[in-house]
Order: C-alpha cells, then sequence, then structure tokens
C-alpha cells in the first residue's frame, strides 16, 4: 500500500475528543500527513463545524459527556451520509461496538492507543473506498444512460438487427439500414 503522505489532495479530518491534550496530541502526530485537520472538544462542536466545513472524515472518542461518540456518529450519516465515520476509543465494549455499527454506520472501530501512521492509513483506506464507490456509481449512470439510448434507437430502427457491448463497453451496432441517420439519433438522444 502506499505511503499515506503521498496523497497529494488534502482532505479535511474532524477529530473529536472531550480531552483537549489527546486532540493536540493528535494533530502534532498527523501533521506530516496531507489532511488538514479540524478538532472538537464535544458533539455538539462537531455539529457545528460541520456545518460550516467540508469535511471528509470524522474520528470520534466514544466516552464524552452530554453526547456519546456513537450518538454523534449517528446525527453525522443523517445529516452528513457522505462523511467517513469512525470511532477511537479507549474502553471498548461490544455494547460500544454494536451502537457505533447500528447509529452510526462507522467505517471502523479503533482501540486507543492507536498510531498516528494505523490512524492515517485508515483514513486513507477510507477515502480509497469512498472513491471507488463514486467511480462505481458514475459508472452505473453511464450504464443506465447508454442503455437508455440503445432502447431509443431499438425501437425507433427497426433495421438495427443487433446491438452489443464490446468488451471495452463501447456500443458495437451492426446491420444498420442508415448508418449516418443512426448517428443523427445518437446525437439528439444525448443532449
Amino acid at each position: 500500500m502506499a505511503d499515506p503522505r503521498e496523497r497529494e489532495l488534502r482532505c479535511t479530518v474532524l477529530f473529536v475528543d472531550d480531552e483537549p491534550h489527546i486532540l493536540g496530541g493528535l494533530k502534532d502526530a498527523l501533521r506530516q500527513f496531507p489532511f488538514a485537520i479540524l478538532t472538537a472538544t464535544s458533539g455538539q462542536v462537531a455539529l457545528q463545524l460541520l456545518e460550516t466545513n467540508a469535511v471528509d472524515v470524522v474520528v470520534s472518542d466514544e466516552q464524552m459527556p452530554n453526547m456519546a461518540g456513537s450518538e454523534l456518529l449517528g446525527i453525522v450519516r443523517q445529516r452528513h451520509p457522505r462523511t467517513i465515520r469512525i470511532l477511537l476509543t479507549g474502553q471498548a465494549s461490544l455494547a460500544a461496538a454494536i451502537r457505533a455499527i447500528n447509529e452510526g454506520e462507522v467505517y471502523r472501530f479503533l482501540t486507543k492507543p492507536c498510531s498516528p501512521a494505523d490512524l492515517a492509513v485508515t483514513i486513507q483506506r477510507a477515502l480509497q473506498l469512498r472513491d471507488l464507490a463514486r467511480e462505481s456509481a458514475r459508472l452505473l449512470a453511464r450504464t443506465r444512460e447508454q442503455d437508455r439510448v440503445l432502447r431509443t434507437l431499438e425501437d425507433r430502427h427497426p433495421g438495427i438487427s443487433e446491438v452489443k457491448r464490446n468488451t471495452h463497453g463501447a456500443i458495437v451496432v451492426e446491420d444498420i439500414v442508415d448508418v449516418d441517420e443512426l448517428i443523427r439519433e445518437m446525437q439528439v438522444a444525448n443532449r
């Protein structure tokens, strides 16, 4: 796997913990990585930051007064579903893990102490997974649009005996009555 410090694009990570020295330590330890780091000492402050900042990843402690990390991540899931959620806790329990998974749909449940390198790699992998999901959705939308165009062409041109895709996704049309008319139809359908 590539070194996470090699990632050219910066992402914004929000760390949430009620202990300021832990936030300071995380910020110092991860400054060598290409992350823009925000910090919040409570769930409420984190939610305010999320309203005014584009955040790619939220890493939250579980044990915090007024709002548990799993509760915070559940709210983040509802309000900012594309934000990746990671729970980082010093007191791992089965109940906390289940709550985090059910309420926050967390990407990872990590225990303290967690090395900065492991945390950075986890964040990088989460971003790669998100990027792959976005690309997959883009390709699926493109395929659906191509299928719509093909159905339109087949409906309008009964002279097309076979329409299929080659292995690269390109449309292959065989036995066309009027190629120029088909090209015009494709241009109209793609507008």
